[in-house]
């Protein structure tokens, strides 16, 4: 009768301790969770200045592999070349596309009166309007594209921080790689230094493939605006080659403002404008897309949009951004570490 009068107190007690190690790991994962969110910007920014890293790299990879030579003789050219052309490149436009940043800043709101004014008129728009501010959606949209423009060419700080990372990631990416490899457990210090190389060269084919639609984008969309007679044609074509760093969404926010614009001049050239950015956006897809999609990652479009949504919830206009590139080194990661371990079976994809 004692031993069975104890098992219950034991059992009770076993219970107990259950309750509060389920308790405490349910604690850990918030606690993770909250600090992952509270981070996650500066994990952006880091990710942001690995890419500008791997850039420094490719360029010194190049200059070592025509001229021979010593790499650490190429990287710091690579440095300093690239940014002497950025300096370049600001010196001699800068003025006149922070002039044209100011404009478009004052021209816009301006413009969608001008918009509203006209959708009035019309049966039609009057209501759409009235179906927008009963929603509250006008109000929203103001709020978004405010916010977006705002972290769009108000980043002066982070951008400081994204050079002072990447000069000290290209200057020796190995001290960094071996910190991360020391962290590891001693049967996984191998592949992880695999894995790690892996991801550099994801990152780099992506890269490759993003700078390639930058200037294919930005060229042709200037041309097509100067030909047209559009003012601010600098501006404009910039912001649709940084855009093109954001698929799927990218292309429909550059559009915006160009549009709303050419509507200063009259519906037709509004209209002539919305085609050059599709007749653009159509031979990028057409002729370049092909080269571009041999040097990047493939990577499923419905899973690019999840990321983008969730990840600029969490990081903003950098969170949208940095998703494509977030998703590659997940899908890498995941394909390591787990699908190739596994045997073949019917449902592979290749």
């Amino acid at each position: 009768m004692p031993e069975s009068n104890k098992d219950p107190d034991n059992n009770h007690l076993t219970f107990s301790k259950k309750v509060w190690i389920v308790g405490g790991i349910f604690s850990l994962i918030v606690i993770i969770l909250l600090l992952f969110k509270a981070i996650f910007s500066v994990l952006l920014l880091a990710l942001g200045a690995i890419l500008i890293a791997v850039y420094f790299r490719g360029c010194a990879s190049i200059i070592h592999r025509s001229l021979h030579w010593p790499k650490k003789l190429c990287t710091f050219l690579s440095v300093v070349v690239n940014l002497l052309l950025l300096i370049g490149f600001f010196w001699f436009v800068g003025a006149q596309l922070q002039q044209q940043i100011s404009q478009l800043s004052d021209t816009l709101p301006k413009t969608v009166q001008h918009v509203k004014e006209q959708m009035d008129n019309s049966k039609l728009g009057s209501k759409v309007l009235d179906f927008l501010n009963k929603s509250g959606s006008s109000l929203k949209m103001e709020e978004i594209g405010k916010k977006f423009f705002s972290s769009s060419f108000g980043i002066l700080s982070d951008l400081y921080i994204l050079l002072l990372l990447s000069i000290f990631f290209t200057a020796d990416p190995v001290l960094y790689k071996k910190g991360i490899v020391h962290l590891l457990p001693v049967k996984a210090k191998e592949r992880g230094a695999k894995l790690l190389d892996a991801l550099v060269i994801v990152l780099k084919k992506w890269l490759k493939g993003q700078i390639i639609g930058f200037f294919v984008i930005a060229v042709l969309t200037g041309i097509g605006l100067w030909i047209t007679g559009m003012q601010l044609v600098l501006t404009l074509a910039l912001i649709a080659g940084v855009l093109n760093f954001i698929p799927n969404f990218g292309p429909i926010i550059a559009l915006i403002p160009g549009v709303l614009l050419a509507l200063m001049q009259g519906p037709t050239t509004a209209i002539i404008v919305a085609c050059i950015y599709t007749f653009v956006q159509i031979i990028q897809s057409a002729v370049t897309q092909p080269l571009i999609q041999q040097k990047m990652v493939s990577i499923p479009p419905a899973l690019t949009i999840l990321a983008q949504v969730a990840f600029g919830t969490l990081g903003g206009f950098w969170g949208v951004l940095m998703a494509t590139p977030i998703v590659a080194i997940l899908i890498k990661v995941v394909n390591s570490l787990y699908v190739e371990q596994q045997p073949h079976h019917k449902y592979e994809v290749n």
